[in-house]
């Protein structure tokens, strides 16, 4: 309603509960907003990389019979070396790798040896377990991550984030009862028990690994981020390769298609890998792996004519799911104590600060000579205008 309108209301109309709870709620100007959208299409973005490794994953081992999770993993870390590690080679200043190096060498080649063993483990769960024990488990990325942003990042949650995590995973439900209900379940069965095991912890590293970059884009910088995991993921994967994979790597029989499809997994990963910590910075880890789910959705799609799949109407159901709840974790901001250490409460969140201190500077516009008696009375003013849930 425009402050004009309101000034020609009565006082009693302005007071009624009704006109307070209808000026309370947001407007769907202030919930589908542009950065919404750009970080929504970015988050779309790095699940469509995401889809990219899985299928060219599954053509090298399916119809290629290549499994040399390392050998991939090293030619991305040596990509990200390559290029950012470089970058920090010829920076100056305290930004210099050497200062780096100096300074915090041992907490970035705990966190590269976390990120390359999250990606083998979760790998190497194919061949113990099925593909709907991996897609459910996979999610104990979520909780995990919430509660190491809770102890780390000091970040607290509404009541909304946990509603929407909890539609996102009701959305890979749908997904994972599909995949059921089309005969889809695959991979091994060998183990199950081991294969479980592998991808819960994959989730959890995965989950230690995001919440040090979160920290590290929005405190330091990215290119000191990628750049250090390539320089020592490269590593590390290179010793784990030789260890492991030298006999598959050394049988290989080269072809332009298994080059072909190595290079695009290769690049796939290294887009997801520098485009990754851009979305981070404009919203968080556990939004941006909300966001991912739809990957394994995009790849079941991709699968309906490259792989032969059956459709099935819970595939549409779960990519609304997951694409709704997205949206909700991220119309409302989190809370963080960083953002204003003075705070008694246990957060603060800027953006609805600003909102606040703007209604409470409107309400005082607007009250009237005749109205001045009633100044001790704010808070029912910025209960009209507070945008806040």
């Amino acid at each position: 309603m425009s402050p004009q309108r309101r000034r020609k209301m009565p006082q009693e109309q302005l007071d009624t509960l009704c006109f307070k709870m209808r000026e309370g709620l947001p407007k769907w100007r202030d919930v589908f907003t542009w950065q919404l959208l750009k970080i929504l299409l970015m988050g779309q973005g790095l699940s469509a990389l995401i889809c990219g490794t899985a299928v060219t994953s599954q053509y090298l081992a399916s119809v290629y019979y290549l499994n040399t999770p390392m050998l991939q993993s090293f030619i991305n870390y040596t990509l990200l070396g390559i290029t950012y590690t470089m970058a920090l080679i010829f920076r100056r200043g305290d930004g210099n790798i050497l200062q780096i190096l100096k300074t915090k060498w041992w907490k970035y080649l705990l966190l590269a040896v976390a990120d390359v063993e999250a990606n083998y483990a979760v790998v190497k769960a194919y061949q113990y377990t099925t593909l709907t024990s991996i897609q459910l488990l996979d999610c104990f990325i979520i909780p995990v991550l919430m509660i190491l942003s809770w102890f780390f990042l000091k970040t607290r949650y509404r009541i909304i984030h946990y509603a929407a995590v909890s539609i996102c995973l009701a959305g890979v439900g749908a997904m994972v009862g599909a995949d059921i209900l089309a005969g889809q379940d695959q991979g091994s069965s060998s183990d199950v028990l081991l294969g479980d095991g592998l991808v819960l912890v994959s989730a959890t590293l995965y989950a230690i690994s995001n919440v040090c970059q979160e920290y590290t884009v929005k405190n330091l910088s990215r290119v000191e981020f990628l750049g250090m995991v390539g320089l020592f993921g490269s590593i590390i994967s290179a010793i784990q390769l030789g260890i492991l994979e030298h006999k598959e790597v050394a049988n290989i029989q080269w072809t332009w298609e298994k080059a072909l499809l190595l290079a695009g997994y290769a690049l796939c990963m290294y887009g997801f890998y520098s485009f990754m910590p851009v979305v981070i910075k404009r919203s968080s880890a556990t939004a941006v792996n909300l966001s991912l789910l739809t990957g394994d959705l995009f790849s079941l799609f991709f699968g309906l004519f490259l792989f032969h799949y059956n459709f099935s109407g819970l595939y549409i159901v779960s990519l609304v799911g997951i694409l709704i709840g997205f949206i909700m974790f991220n119309t409302v901001p989190t809370l963080s104590r960083l953002s204003d250490p003075s705070s008694d409460e246990e957060g603060v969140d800027n953006h609805t600060a600003d909102t606040d201190n703007n209604s409470i500077e409107g309400c005082e516009g607007e009250i009237s000579g005749a109205q001045a008696e009633q100044r001790e009375r704010p808070p029912a003013c910025v209960v009209i205008n507070s945008v806040k849930l």
